[in-house]
């Protein structure tokens, strides 16, 4: 009984925050948006053990909504502090100021750990890297270059070109990452053959605001990455589902799932690692 009791009090406190930050008129960074997303993510790390596909659908359609208004608030955030962080001299100095910071450095190295024990010997480290949904403030990109692959090129894609021209500024001055890192403003959908070239290719959370989207995204990385290549998803577990999509391994057509990581700290984003079958 308590689990159901448990389940419904969490059901009601996020219907009742998403109810307040639906009637907001902004979602960029303020006192409001700010404790009302801290609310959000307070609410959803906990391990929960409510099961996203069993809630009524207007509990559904509520978290189909919150899954995009968590990703509009995320890009004005992270725009936010892109900008900020491009009126240092050298930025990549002071990341510190991002309030997330902390969060994708360890899930850079959960990640870093997790290719490291994948790849094959002679595919390690990767050569080539992508990052699928990179954004104005690429940290996973920036934080595996900077400290766990420093011999490997990344290939950034996002389809906002002001993203990218926000995210280049931020590497510009540094000679080391402004020769590694490499920005392209296209959809990844138009990209094909390229996506040969790649060891690895990460999908960020938000590339596919539901899981029809993103399964699109990732049958088409399925029918041009290299078998044997290595395709780096996050997901979401539990109460987390509420911010993130949830991808099923068994979904994957195309991939043998190597590793599933559900994490019980403050990281929000699961692990899920798929080379492709071949």
């Amino acid at each position: 009984m308590g689990s159901i009791q448990e389940r419904n009090i969490l059901v009601e406190k996020v219907c009742q925050i998403y109810d307040k930050i639906s009637k907001l008129e902004t979602l960029k960074p303020s006192k409001d948006v700010d404790t009302l997303f801290s609310q959000l993510v307070f609410t959803c790390i906990p391990p929960s053990s409510v099961n996203i596909l069993t809630l009524p659908k207007d509990i559904q359609e509520i978290r189909s909504k919150l899954i995009r208004l968590c990703g509009e608030a995320e890009g004005h955030l992270e725009a936010h502090f892109s900008t900020l962080l491009a009126t240092f001299q050298n930025p990549l100095h002071h990341l510190d100021v991002f309030p997330y910071y902390s969060n994708y450095l360890k899930l850079s190295r959960l990640e870093y750990d997790i290719l490291s024990e994948h790849c094959s010997a002679q595919s390690w480290p990767p050569k080539r890297v992508a990052f699928v949904g990179s954004g104005p403030l690429p940290l996973t990109s920036i934080v595996l270059a900077s400290y766990h692959l420093k011999e490997t090129t990344f290939h950034n894609y996002d389809i906002d070109s002001l993203a990218n021209a926000m995210a280049s500024c931020l590497v510009a001055p540094d000679p080391d990452l402004s020769r590694r890192m490499i920005f392209h403003t296209t959809d990844i959908m138009d990209v094909t053959d390229e996506l040969k070239k790649y060891d690895v290719i990460f999908l960020a959370a938000l590339v596919g605001m539901d899981i029809d989207e993103k399964l699109k995204v990732v049958q088409h990385l399925a029918a041009y990455m290299t078998p044997g290549s290595i395709l780096m998803l996050r997901s979401a577990h539990g109460a987390r589902a509420f911010l993130y999509p949830v991808v099923d391994p068994q979904d994957l057509r195309g991939f043998e799932v190597l590793s599933v990581f559900h994490p019980d700290d403050d990281v929000i984003n699961s692990v899920v690692i798929s080379p492709i079958g071949g």
